[in-house]
């Protein structure tokens, strides 16, 4: 475990540890707010093994799911039911499986123009504010109580990408973005920096070394998205051996 750039980074061996470690961070978020509970989360490959270990004993009885609700930073602007839909993925993984359906909080890509995607993302801006119970997110209450998120080999996180001037958005939780940076290049839906950092924590998952060399761009500093998405509260990253930077704290 290491400090590094105002982010806790911490060491796993392979992405089945980062799996079980991230899981664990899950449930203690969960056991710290005896209330209602709000996890983001987050697509592509990273969180797939997360999200089915979820399902599974321990951690499916430890999960209060009654009182925990669902949401992801960001969405592939197609069908719910396409391959690439990453919500679809997460309820084919854990959630329809586990999850009260009222508890399930997906952004809307049903709209009348599938090349528009600000209409999605103005609903579930009003989704989240109405689940908030504010138009205004307050500094001293975080709107998650966890954020899940990944890093592209461009250094995007969620949809943001770099150059993109959704990055220095401020008064919007949540915005369309008519094409990606990375395949698939379809439209996107996603929070801004302002909505993720509103959260207890937020958590990176990065493995496989073709991500080392972003995560060595990062760690140096480099301006770019992944590097700007951080918590008003905890920032962790989860990065197993492959992913590491071979002269990261030393190693």
């Amino acid at each position: 475990m290491a400090g590094h750039d105002n982010r806790q980074v911490i060491a796993v061996a392979d992405p089945a540890a980062m799996a079980a470690t991230a899981a664990e961070h899950l449930l203690a978020r969960t056991a710290a707010n005896g209330g209602r509970v709000a996890i983001c989360l987050t697509g592509g490959s990273s969180p797939k093994q997360l999200y089915q270990l979820l399902a599974t004993e321990p951690y499916c009885s430890r999960i209060p799911w009654q009182r925990v609700h669902w949401f992801i930073g960001d969405e592939r602007f197609v069908p719910a039911d396409d391959p690439l839909n990453n919500m679809g993925m997460a309820r084919a993984a854990f959630l329809d499986q586990c999850a009260p359906a009222a508890n399930i909080h997906p952004i809307p890509t049903a709209t009348a123009d599938p090349t528009d995607p600000d209409r999605g993302a103005a609903l579930y801006e009003q989704e989240l504010q109405s689940f908030y119970g504010a138009n205004t997110l307050d500094p001293t209450l975080p709107l998650f109580d966890l954020v899940l998120m990944g890093v592209g080999p461009d250094g995007h996180t969620a949809s943001l990408f770099p150059g993109d001037p959704a990055l220095d958005e401020q008064a919007r939780w949540v915005v369309g973005v008519p094409r990606a940076n990375v395949a698939p290049f379809v439209p996107r839906v996603t929070l801004t920096l302002t909505a993720l950092a509103s959260c207890h924590e937020m958590l990176f998952e990065v493995s496989g070394r073709d991500k080392r060399a972003i995560l060595t761009r990062l760690f140096a500093g480099e301006n770019l998205p992944a590097n700007r998405a951080r918590s008003s509260g905890e920032t962790v990253w989860l990065v197993d051996r492959e992913a590491l930077p071979e002269d990261f704290g030393g190693q």
